[in-house]
């Protein structure tokens, strides 16, 4: 008989948000894996729960995933948590399941807090079609990368982030996106729990002119749907491009305005095309 792997959400900074089952679980099991122990600990201590503690995060995860599907297969029972909110969502989590699974053994989900969905149901942006993605990369490079192939999602786009890069990728995303209504959402179910609302732009001065801690999620709402062009892309920027002698960035420019396709997509195209003439 193999053990029982439970995935278990945990609060994202109200402790009280933790549910009785999670709890239950939580004092039943053989073992807790925990991303920080020390900050676990804090919740064990508020729920008068004792019990083995080991770690498992991005830089241990292949050795200690290793270990911990050992206690599993010896029929012991495991709790994985993160320090806050649900397990496996932007974390390491997934490579255990994913191991665990392929074992044989049983992982039963415990629900409960996640970030996403509590700044998504208190934004005020639209809800029934939502892509979450994550943390954007660190480099600018790629992190616009990143946002352009998010463009053409339709509904809410929701990202987390790092509140010392914040500043950085709310300026990435106005130039890749366009001044769309975001919300950014910090310190959730804390004392100085808010809400910044607005244009990126207007969002970016509330955000320089107050220092923001904790990890933040970003709501970015949908962009308008591109309008009908009157003539492809392709067609437009050969125009620009060979007959007008435009640059790379004017044909692109000036090729937003006449079909309504996004300025990323523009660019890449004038690209395209002007190294295909190059090479002729």
């Amino acid at each position: 008989m193999t053990g029982t792997l439970y995935i278990i959400a945990t609060p994202i900074g109200n402790l009280e948000d933790v549910t009785y089952r999670a709890a239950r679980i939580l004092g039943e099991v053989d073992l807790i894996a925990a991303e920080d122990t020390r900050h676990s600990l804090k919740l064990l201590n508020h729920l008068n729960i004792s019990k083995p503690l080991t770690s498992y995060f991005d830089h241990n995860q292949q050795l200690k995933g290793e270990r911990i599907l050992g206690t599993l297969l010896q029929g012991k029972s495991v709790a994985l948590i993160s320090d806050a909110g649900t397990p496996c969502v932007s974390d390491p989590g997934y490579h255990l399941v994913r191991d665990a699974v392929a074992a044989g053994i049983t992982v039963i989900p415990i629900p409960g807090p996640c970030a996403a969905v509590t700044a998504l149901s208190a934004s005020g942006l639209p809800s029934d079609n939502f892509t979450f993605a994550g943390f954007p990369p660190s480099r600018q490079g790629k992190r616009r990368s990143f946002l352009a192939g998010l463009a053409g999602l339709p509904g809410t786009l929701v990202l987390y982030e790092a509140p010392h890069r914040l500043e950085n990728s709310l300026r990435d995303l106005r130039e890749v996106l366009g001044d769309r209504q975001i919300v950014v959402a910090r310190e959730l179910t804390k004392i100085f729990e808010e809400f910044i609302r607005g244009t990126v732009s207007e969002v970016m001065t509330a955000v320089a002119q107050n220092k923001v801690r904790g990890e933040v999620v970003i709501l970015v709402a949908p962009g308008e749907p591109a309008e009908q062009a009157a003539e492809p892309l392709d067609e437009v920027l050969r125009r620009l491009l060979d007959e007008e002698g435009l640059s790379v960035k004017d044909a692109a420019r000036k090729a937003v305005e006449i079909t309504g396709f996004s300025r990323n997509e523009a660019y890449s195209e004038a690209i395209r095309l002007k190294k295909a003439a190059d090479e002729l």
